[in-house]
């Protein structure tokens, strides 16, 4: 076939994709250095592979690598690798069609050789889409490639316009050149630069396995002999001139596609360091391979430390996808769930498609599948931390696992067993919900929580006088998100979570006729608020105070109500119900002066003050502070 030269056409398909691929395809035009160097780095697998069961494959040329070259002047840029290249019949099926890259029988190869040899290429890869990608930069494509032992080279050329044009060549040393005529450089990028390239590998293709080599400008000291000297000898002028020199652009360190056993703990911090650029170092990390029907290596981190914009909108997830060591993307929300969104790490799946959008990735079933097992495992690494590493923890992230609560309905109870609170029994120490429940009362049936600004006050709420009369621990809940935490978790270990500050309380061992005795002096008190209350009821919850406000089961917190108020939403309008303390002498003494005269001119202001108590006791502010203050005086000045 020397010295045949034909011009084609592309597939019907091939033309209609590429505009697809050019204007659609990939939002950041840089990402086809990204194409073309995972398309070098899988044909340097497939010779690697091959090699392992004919050696002579690698004869004279062993050294495998990827190699950039750049032509300022002429603007153009090439892409050169030692891998296993094509034939001319190869470069017709992978490059005149979509996604063809001789991929079904290098898998029938590996399948009828692993069971003897064991031996298993690292990655497979698509060459078709990801090549023509190039074209959103480059006005004319050649490619020189010569395959392994075939003895001739294969040129093609094409510039987009619905043809191409491929010929045989003498033979040339066995591996592909791509050769980009690139257009005119924007104002963003010049793809001929080399710190521009420099940046492009190091974010896109850092952990390719193989090295990618450029000569890049750079200055080396001039020899002490060939420097300038006054005339006392002394060197003069500068001391390094400026040179070319090849310089390894990668990293190469995949610690991810290792063994957990082959990495130390210093380059599990190191590595963590380059990808989060946090250089506290991290409080945990997990490391996991996975084969099967869903094939995935990840190397996740735990933070030691909150990013200060962690419950920002704009906080970006600390999730990057790799497929087979290539950079897809970071900021992968659909790897892991908004209540995880601190993690930090590096997901390897070798199966995606690096050919589809960032919004169809996301779509992407098998994502989905990763992310159930991660975050299965997220929560069993979390469980599983030494009490003062949890602290750490729970500290720095407690606040923002709780959205899980309502958002994850499949994992509600394994994140609710992450939750810590103070209580009214522990002594200013969090505990989890299961010590709560160990520490239950026998007769008790229920978890009590009450929600506000700070412990402090919660601990001396009115509302639990009763609850902690009786032994009774309650939940000390004062981060805002609290309020849809217990909204959705309904009930933990069997255990219903029941609020001390609405609903009715199992508390109530007053007899009915005390209930019943009061009503009608209730009645007037509630007339005398004009509307203010729901109702007056005699209270389950006090022991000593006088007065307090309470809701029905489906009503709202206090609580709640402020921060809907301080978010500038307005709050359902509903009532509260005025409990009062019938043992309280005041209230006792009252109703002595209802019973007496029911029209005595302090009865109304009694009971506004008894409003006003119950409303400033549990944090609110009252309607009329001036007529508060002076209705205190007043009686102040009575009792003296």
């Amino acid at each position: 076939m020397e010295g045949k030269k034909e011009t084609r056409r592309f597939q019907t398909e091939v033309q209609q994709l590429l505009n697809l691929i050019i204007n659609s395809l990939y939002s950041h035009k840089e990402i086809f250095l990204r194409e073309l160097i995972s398309n070098a780095s899988d044909a340097l697998d497939k010779l690697r592979f091959q090699s392992q069961t004919n050696p002579k494959l690698l004869d004279g040329n062993a050294d495998l690598f990827i190699r950039l070259e750049t032509d300022k002047g002429k603007r153009i840029l090439r892409v050169i690798d030692n891998g296993i290249g094509m034939t001319y019949d190869e470069v017709l099926e992978n490059i005149g069609t979509i996604a063809k890259s001789g991929t079904a029988s290098f898998l029938k190869t590996l399948e009828q050789t692993k069971s003897d040899k064991g031996i298993a290429p690292e990655l497979i890869g698509q060459f078709g889409v990801g090549f023509y990608s190039a074209f959103m930069v480059a006005d004319r494509i050649i490619l020189t490639t010569g395959a392994a032992e075939s003895g001739q080279s294969t040129r093609w050329e094409s510039s987009g316009d619905g043809s191409y044009t491929i010929e045989t060549l003498e033979s040339s040393p066995r591996g592909t050149i791509i050769e980009l005529h690139l257009k005119p450089a924007d104002e963003e990028q010049d793809f001929t630069d080399d710190w521009t390239i420099r940046h492009i590998v190091k974010k896109h293709s850092d952990f390719v396995s193989y090295p990618i080599i450029m000569e890049v400008d750079s200055d080396e000291p001039i020899p002490e002999k060939e420097r300038l000297r006054d005339k006392d000898g002394k060197p003069i002028g500068k001391s390094t001139r400026p040179v070319r020199r090849e310089e390894t652009l990668n990293s190469m360190k995949a610690i991810w596609a290792k063994d957990k056993t082959d990495v130390t703990e210093e380059e599990y911090k190191e590595f963590y360091t380059h990808l989060s650029h946090d250089w506290n170092p991290p409080l945990s990390h997990l490391h996991v391979k996975l084969e099967g029907t869903t094939e995935y290596s990840a190397l996740l981190y735990i933070p030691s430390r909150s990013p200060f914009d962690l419950m920002s909108p704009d906080h970006k997830h600390g999730i990057h996808l790799y497929c087979k060591r290539v950079f897809i993307m970071e900021n992968c929300k659909s790897l892991m769930p908004e209540y995880f969104g601190f993690v930090k790490g590096v997901v390897d799946a070798p199966d995606l498609n690096l050919n589809v959008s960032r919004e169809i990735l996301q779509q992407d079933r098998l994502v989905r599948n990763i992310r159930k097992n991660l975050v299965k495992k997220i929560l069993e690494l979390l469980s599983g931390l030494e009490t003062e590493k949890f602290e750490t923890f729970y500290t720095e992230f407690g606040r923002i696992i709780k959205i899980g609560i309502h958002s994850d309905p499949e994992n509600r109870d394994k994140i609710a067993g992450l939750l810590r609170y103070q209580t009214t029994a522990s002594d200013g120490k969090r505990i989890s919900l299961d010590t709560y429940v160990n520490n239950m009362k026998p007769e008790q049936k229920e978890i009590y929580y009450i929600t506000g600004d700070h412990v402090s006050m919660l601990t001396n709420s009115p509302h639990l006088e009763q609850l902690k009369e009786k032994g009774y621990e309650v939940l000390l809940m004062t981060d805002p998100v609290d309020e849809w935490v217990v909204r959705s978790l309904s009930e933990y270990s069997g255990r219903k979570l029941k609020s001390a500050e609405t609903g009715t309380l199992e508390t109530d061992d007053k007899p009915r006729e005390d209930k019943t005795d009061f009503q009608p002096f209730f009645e007037f008190i509630k007339k005398t608020l004009d509307g203010k209350v729901k109702d007056v009821r005699v209270s389950a919850r006090l022991k000593s105070s006088i007065s307090c406000l309470s809701g029905d089961d489906t009503d709202i917190s206090a609580y709640m109500e402020k921060i809907l108020k301080a978010t500038g939403q307005a709050p359902p309008d509903a009532k509260r119900v005025l409990e009062l303390n019938t043992s309280h002498p005041v209230i006792k003494q009252m109703k002595s002066l209802f019973e007496e005269n029911r029209d005595n001119p302090a009865l109304p202001d009694y009971s506004r003050i008894l409003l006003d108590i119950a409303t400033i006791s549990e944090g609110g502010k009252i309607d009329d502070p001036a007529a508060f203050s002076k209705s205190i005086g007043e009686l102040m000045f009575k009792a003296m």
